[in-house]
């Protein structure tokens, strides 16, 4: 993206959107050639599928706290316009986001 591309509130609604959980799905179909939202959508999406790990015992329960906490910062930061990168695995989602889209077809 840009620096000097001003953030529209449009696409400040669809990247936080993206992160509510099967959401991020509508988000990276529907904006995938919006580079912020699709930012936000790879990122939504790698959080929907560590989501789905809530029923190992202790170890989901726990990655399930940090998904929420990621998922409200990720929110916050979309609608603040910021391209705000997960820790530790910002890349697995860019690449996980990138592995929908092709395997769908979108």
């Amino acid at each position: 993206m840009s620096p000097t591309k001003k953030i529209t509130q449009e696409e400040k609604i669809w990247a936080a959107i993206s992160y509510l959980w099967i959401l991020s799905l509508v988000a990276l179909a529907a904006r995938k050639n919006n580079d912020y939202v699709r930012f936000h959508a790879n990122q939504g999406f790698l959080l929907f599928i560590l989501s789905l790990f809530w029923w190992f015992p202790v170890l989901g329960w726990l990655l399930s706290i940090v998904v929420l906490v990621l998922v409200i910062i990720g929110i916050l930061k979309s609608f603040q316009g910021e391209e705000w990168s997960l820790p530790f695995v910002a890349s697995a989602a860019k690449k996980a986001g990138d592995w929908f889209v092709k395997t769908i077809k979108l």
